[in-house]
């Protein structure tokens, strides 16, 4: 994966780079990779590709807790890999290579995500507001996302991880889309909770 420079970022990026509100402080960053893969990223997609089809080799698809029918899927393999290389670009002092597919959860429609963001930022979105002539926060970031991908169309997912993988100790939100980013939502229905109960 490569990160890409995108100026629409840059004073959201600012902005939210040390947001002190009194009782608590937000550090937080949008940024753009495209999903072309680097040597680095080659082999690692590869070993976790190897891991996973080893591990659904000695599963049995009658344990009622396999994963086997949702790795089985090659696009949810994928979908597995993308999102353990995406949190290794964004945390490099880490290692994710042996994350478990079950701490990662895809989110409701962008609506209720947005709703949720909108709760969760609202002091940051009062204080974007007195100094960006009454703008919304969320609307001037939903707009830079818009040029780099189309959120509407993307998959949205959350890495919940135990205090062991999480390198900030926080929830955090990763985007998936189709085209040269990252990859697009299924085709039908069958593996809308392909990454539920999922270990690897």
């Amino acid at each position: 994966m490569k990160f890409l420079e995108y100026t629409p970022f840059d004073s959201i990026n600012l902005f939210l780079e040390q947001l002190n509100l009194g009782d608590c402080t937000i550090r937080g960053n949008l940024e753009a990779f495209s999903c072309k893969h680097t040597g680095t990223d080659r082999r690692l997609s590869i070993s976790l590709e190897h891991e996973i089809l080893d591990y659904l080799g000695k599963s049995s698809d009658s344990d009622p807790s396999s994963p086997v029918e949702h790795l089985s899927s090659r696009s949810s393999r994928k979908t597995l890999i993308y999102l353990v290389l995406t949190l290794g670009h964004m945390y490099p002092d880490y290692d994710f290579s042996a994350v478990q597919a079950h701490l990662f959860f895809r989110e409701e429609e962008w609506e209720s995500f947005k709703l949720m963001i909108d709760t969760y930022l609202s002091d940051a979105s009062r204080q974007w507001a007195t100094t960006n002539d009454g703008t919304s926060l969320l609307d001037s970031m939903t707009k830079a996302i818009d040029e780099v991908i189309k959120i509407r169309e993307c998959d949205i997912y959350s890495y919940n991880p135990d205090s062991d993988g999480d390198p900030v100790l926080e929830k955090g939100a990763i985007k998936l889309s189709g085209d040269d980013f990252l990859i697009g939502a299924p085709s039908d229905g069958e593996e809308e909770d392909a990454l539920i109960d999922m270990d690897i």
